[in-house]
């Protein structure tokens, strides 16, 4: 082949001749596609040869640049063309060794395993995948099947559930209005009762604990009440009071009447430095009730208010604090018209203004009451008011109790007591043992409180 080259073009007119320009683009570029090869690690890489992410485009770019740098040719643009050197060219294509070309083989022989075990993988990915995703399928299907039928079970389950609540809702009004009946018959049989039977008004009289000894009464007693008197003696200055444990003692001190009472005991004194006095002895005769008849009246808006607790502020205050309570709607009361402490008894009557008041709260018996700082529990019970209609006493002497009247005022209240049971103690003076003795002085006054004999 001949050789041969080309003349540089003559230069135009005017313009000035410059060096070769360099074109940066195209550097850039080839600077990013170095960067992308070289982060292509763990690929067998062949020369003249693209990494397997590369895309078609760069592949082309790529294999160009191979050319153009295996024939020789720069990158930079110059006005001249350079002859390739003598035995590059063979038939107008560059010259490649064997070596080259084994080379470039065996890299493609191993970018294509490569590729094959990639191929695998994915292969086997994609196998389980799909697999796993007919399993979700399939348990997507049945658990839309179970869904499904537990809210068809469901929908069973509450449309009984609503059925059986309306069933127990019309049973609940049925209870409930025959309730309110029963109710009012109930009310209506305890006012019939509270104020036709008198035996009923028993609880608004004083508590007592008692106990049965096997004592039956006749029926027709059943409904009467027996009474143990409380006797109150009046006890004059100078006089005593003196009861014995036998009655027969108390029957010879009377029988003697005039006792001379030595009054020196346990002194050892002269015969006429002993001192004595004179009293005269006498039964006891008191006044007891035979008979005794009483009409009982139940107030109808009053109630008696028992079981007081024992504090320590005045009755007044007390009282105020049951009006305030009793008064309140809310506890079952009604505005108060009258208040009232009843006398030795520890009970208080509350009178209310309106009627209805009175009868459900003595129903209730009992209730719970804020007094101060404690809870309380109090009884209420009727207010029964009582007339005496018939009263028969008959005379009644003590068989035990002897009085001694003409006690000087010698000696001071004690020693005289004291002289008194030293003195009626002695068998030869025909006493005997002593069960009580009350002795008042000149000058004042007592009264004593007789009880009924337990023996």
């Amino acid at each position: 082949m001949s050789r041969f080259g080309l003349l540089p073009p003559p230069a135009v007119p005017g313009r000035a001749r410059a060096g070769p320009r360099k074109r940066k683009g195209k550097r850039r570029s080839e600077g990013r596609e170095g960067a992308r090869s070289r982060r292509q690690a763990g690929r067998p890489r062949c020369p003249g040869l693209p990494t397997d992410g590369a895309s078609p485009a760069a592949t082309a770019r790529h294999r160009r640049r191979s050319a153009a740098s295996a024939a020789g040719m720069d990158a930079e643009e110059d006005s001249f063309i350079r002859l390739p050197s003598p035995g590059s060219l063979e038939d107008g294509f560059p010259e490649v060794t064997p070596e080259q070309v084994q080379q470039q083989i065996e890299c493609c022989k191993e970018l294509c395993s490569a590729l094959e075990n990639e191929h695998a993988k994915l292969q086997m990915a994609k196998e389980a995948v799909e697999q796993r995703t007919q399993e979700l399928r399939k348990e997507g299907e049945l658990l839309h099947k179970n869904i499904k039928q537990q809210m068809s079970v469901n929908r069973d389950e509450d449309r009984s559930c609503q059925v059986g609540i309306f069933l127990a809702k019309d049973e609940m009004n049925r209870l409930r209005q025959e309730k309110q009946l029963l109710k009012k018959e109930l009310e209506e049989v305890k006012k019939r009762v509270l104020w036709e039977d008198p035996v009923m008004m028993l609880p608004a009289l004083p508590e007592k604990k008692m106990v049965f000894k096997g004592l039956v009464t006749n029926k027709d007693n059943m409904n009467k009440l027996m009474l143990t008197p409380l006797i109150r003696y009046p006890l004059l200055g100078g006089s005593a009071l003196i009861t014995f444990e036998k009655a027969e003692v108390a029957q010879r001190i009377i029988e003697a009447k005039e006792h001379v009472v030595e009054l020196s005991y346990g002194e050892d004194l002269e015969e006429l430095d002993r001192c004595r006095v004179r009293v005269q002895a006498a039964p006891v005769d008191i006044l007891l009730p035979s008979a005794l008849e009483i009409g009982l009246t139940r107030s109808r808006r009053s109630i008696l208010v028992s079981d007081l607790p024992s504090l320590a502020i005045p009755e007044e205050a007390l009282l105020d604090k049951l009006e305030l309570f009793f008064s309140k709607t809310k506890n079952g009361g009604g505005e108060v018209e009258s208040r009232e402490f009843l006398d030795n008894s520890g009970q208080v009557v509350l009178t209310f203004v309106e009627d209805g008041v009175a009868e459900p709260l003595i129903a209730r018996g009992h209730i719970q009451v804020l007094i101060g700082k404690g809870q309380y529990e109090l009884k209420i019970s009727p207010c029964v008011s009582g007339d005496i209609t018939n009263l028969q006493f008959q005379a009644s002497r003590c068989p035990r109790t002897v009085l001694l009247s003409g006690i000087p005022d010698v000696l001071g209240e004690e020693p005289m007591r004291d002289a008194l049971e030293i003195h009626f103690q002695k068998a030869s003076r025909g006493g005997g043992e002593v069960d009580a003795l009350a002795y008042v002085p000149l000058g004042q006054h007592g009264v004593a409180i007789f009880t009924e004999d337990a023996g």
